[in-house]
């Protein structure tokens, strides 16, 4: 697998914005079926920062209505990134 093929996006949200308070955490959208060690490996690649820590979670589908439509958000899997010392990321 390429590291294209792993990360995704990153998740810009008010959430994200205040873990990353100290600058070096970091939220991107991956592949549901990429482990831990796969996005390390692919974030190292892609951005040239060395990696300290990989936190995953499977967010959950949430409705949502549309008129008299109702419907689900897709899932994903989210990870959080920890870079170490020194280290950040140009998004």
């Amino acid at each position: 697998m390429d590291y294209t093929d792993i990360i995704i996006a990153p998740v810009i949200t008010e959430k994200s914005a205040t873990i990353n308070q100290d600058g070096k955490v970091y939220v991107f959208k991956v592949n549901k079926k990429a482990n831990k060690n796969q996005i390390k490996k692919a974030i190292e690649e892609a951005f040239k920062v060395k990696v300290e820590k990989v936190n995953t979670l499977n967010t959950k589908p949430k409705d949502r209505r549309v008129g008299k439509y109702m419907g689900q958000t897709k899932t994903y899997k989210k990870a959080i990134i920890t870079l170490k010392e020194g280290q950040t990321i140009e998004l």
